[in-house]
């Protein structure tokens, strides 16, 4: 019991961890990759508006963004697992996998960008960050 405790603190912590690291680099990228004139990253309605007048280079840190939030999320919750560090690691990658999922149905981004997204950016993510966990803890 107590690891299966273990197991599901780290889930959540790895969500929240990962949901900010996610934040932190959509509300950095402007100051990496400025938006066209006009864009806020924060409003979902502005984006979808505005999506229209990307270039590629501003899909690289939202891309960024949801793949380093998984690989930190699946990371910390194959650290705090005790055992079945993978199915952990892949919870986080299946959770950020629907949210990414859901943002593709709301924003009318690129097929380029939607496809990319959803195939490199989580469940892959999600196992790096088990297999960080496991080259560090063992």
């Amino acid at each position: 019991m107590k690891n299966i405790m273990f197991g599901v603190f780290g889930v959540i912590l790895g969500i929240i961890i990962g949901g900010l690291v996610n934040m932190g680099l959509i509300i950095a990228s402007p100051g990496v990759i400025p938006l066209p004139e006009g864009v806020d990253p924060m409003d979902p309605v502005s984006l979808a508006e505005n999506i229209h007048r990307f270039s590629p280079q501003n899909f690289l840190m939202p891309f960024l963004a949801h793949a380093l939030g998984t690989l930190v999320g699946a990371f910390i919750a194959g650290l705090m697992a005790k055992n079945n560090k993978l199915v952990y690691a892949l919870i986080i990658g299946g959770f950020f996998l629907i949210g990414g999922a859901m943002n593709v149905s709301v924003l009318p981004a690129p097929m380029w960008f939607n496809i990319t997204d959803l195939v490199l950016a989580y469940i892959p993510m999600a196992l790096g960050g088990y297999l960080l966990s496991v080259k560090v803890r063992g």
